[in-house]
């Protein structure tokens, strides 16, 4: 059993009361804000199907911004992403520093992180956008996200920790938003 100190209890206590705060947020938007109906699944509407494009081609923006970030990562501090061009470039992973490979290492997590989000993100919206949401949900929460990801990519890029939390907290917002709407809207089918 690991021994914790008290900045480490404490850290968990915030962890979590984050996680649940930022759901709450999200539930009080969806009931005061923006209005949730029971779910009525239908194909999506023109807008859905739209603000889902709209989504898509930010996310290859996002994509590519990264791609692009960890190859100027790759080339500036010469490293290489296969044991052939290693050997192809006479040099060893030795021969580089502790930052070169920080630097990769963040360009990294920047872009697995992107990808775990936007897994869920999809988990989600696919099944939001034939619930028949509003369109201001809809616009709120796909848009909101993926734009989020671009502050989140930059923060995370340019190594801006509070902005990236910031952003980070607006992404999850946007998910609990989905979540909960959907949540609320199978909820509201049950009572009527």
């Amino acid at each position: 059993m690991i021994d914790l100190d008290s900045k480490q209890i404490k850290a968990i206590k915030i962890v979590i009361a984050y996680t649940f705060g930022v759901l709450a947020i999200a539930i009080l938007i969806n009931l005061f804000v923006l209005g949730i109906d029971p779910i009525a699944v239908s194909l999506p509407s023109k807008e859905c199907v739209w603000a889902l494009s709209i989504a898509a081609i930010i996310f290859c923006v996002n994509h590519t911004w990264l791609m692009t970030a960890t190859e100027l990562t790759r080339v500036r501090y010469k490293t290489y992403a296969t044991p052939e061009e290693w050997e192809a470039s006479g040099t060893s992973r030795k021969d580089i520093s502790d930052r070169a490979f920080q630097e990769l290492e963040r360009a990294h997590n920047a872009h697995r992180n992107t990808n775990e989000n936007a897994l869920y993100f999809m988990m989600l919206a696919i099944p939001f956008v034939v619930s028949t949401p509003s369109i201001q949900a809809v616009l709120v929460w796909i848009i909101g996200f993926s734009i989020t990801r671009l502050g989140y990519t930059y923060s995370y890029l340019k190594g801006k920790d509070d902005l990236r939390g910031a952003f980070m907290t607006l992404g999850l917002v946007a998910t609990y938003g989905i979540a909960s709407y959907l949540f609320i809207g199978i909820i509201g089918l049950r009572f009527i």
